[in-house]
């Protein structure tokens, strides 16, 4: 385990997440132009991945409707793999037309969630994403994972952390580089974090996982320094805050990219990220919408800003 001093100059990888969760479930519409500046202002803050959009059914999730739109007008970085989920083959045919870099397909450590999600078993959904995994990798395209209620479920309650373990470790079988372990309604909390990640690394490599904190209850961040002494390198975090999850009541936003390279930065601990150029980013989606951005630096960065007009 490494104390927090120990971090200093160590490197981790942010998922910028909020061109897609962040979105996804916004009242407003947010239009493609706006999307698109909003890609290329993330570009410009230096993230390594970002989360462009995802290829569902514009039935369920009309907020993604322009995911192709939006990949053929973006500017491409080529420090910056540009992601999309993908819930089936027709997802992925329709990604691998948009020219993603990588696609993400996501299930759920309880049936409960599972069925009111995507509407399916787990077991069934498994089957769904083998296939995926298979074509995208015949295609040359990496697949993620995402792990949803993995620290707690809105129907079914707590999550034993063995059953998140076996879960992680099921999809990775199916192909997938690495598994982004989800607090999809953010009732984890440090020592909850401690005991999934004791549970999944006695079965997994390091290296295969990933950490998706939401904010519900004010522990994002929290969590955040719970795994870092593990070494865990890898987190997603939605600029601004912006998120949550349509099928999960109660969800707050997901960790605000702002707060946690905030914090990152005051530990030494290396993003590559700038700060001021995602600010920028979050600055600018946040006049989109009918709401206050969630970030607390946000927060204080728009009040300095009219405090100094």
């Amino acid at each position: 385990m490494l104390t927090l001093p120990e971090l200093r100059g160590r490197h981790v990888t942010i998922v910028e997440v909020g061109p897609r969760d962040g979105l996804q479930n916004e009242r407003v519409a947010v239009s493609t132009d706006d999307k698109v500046a909003f890609v290329n202002l993330l570009s410009a803050a230096h993230f390594p991945v970002i989360e462009v959009s995802a290829f569902v059914s514009p039935k369920w999730v009309p907020q993604m409707a322009d995911a192709a739109d939006v990949f053929a007008r973006i500017e491409r970085r080529p420090e910056t793999r540009y992601t999309a989920l993908v819930p089936n083959l027709q997802g992925l045919d329709r990604a691998m037309a948009a020219r993603v870099d990588e696609i993400a397909v996501f299930a759920a450590s309880t049936e409960t969630f599972s069925r009111r999600n995507i509407n399916q078993t787990i077991a069934e959904s498994l089957t769904t994403y083998r296939a995926v995994v298979e074509r995208a990798s015949g295609s040359g395209l990496r697949a993620r994972g995402y792990l949803s209620t993995a620290f707690g479920c809105p129907y079914d309650g707590e999550v034993a952390p063995q059953t998140v373990a076996d879960m992680t470790r099921r999809l990775l079988d199916l192909g997938v580089y690495e598994v982004s372990i989800g607090d999809t309604i953010g009732v984890g909390q440090p020592a909850q974090v401690c005991a999934v990640l004791d549970a999944v690394l006695a079965v997994v490599r390091l290296d295969q996982i990933a950490l998706h904190f939401h904010d519900t209850r004010g522990t994002a961040l929290a969590n955040v320094l719970a795994a870092l002494p593990y070494g865990v390198t890898t987190f997603d975090a939605s600029a601004g805050g912006l998120g949550g999850c349509p099928y999960a009541p109660g969800a707050a936003g997901n960790l605000a990219t702002d707060d946690l390279i905030y914090m990152l930065d005051g530990l030494g601990v290396e993003t590559g990220v700038s700060l001021e150029a995602l600010s920028r980013a979050s600055a600018f989606i946040g006049e989109k919408l009918d709401h206050r951005l969630p970030s607390r630096y946000a927060q204080a960065a728009d009040a300095k800003g009219k405090t100094q007009n």
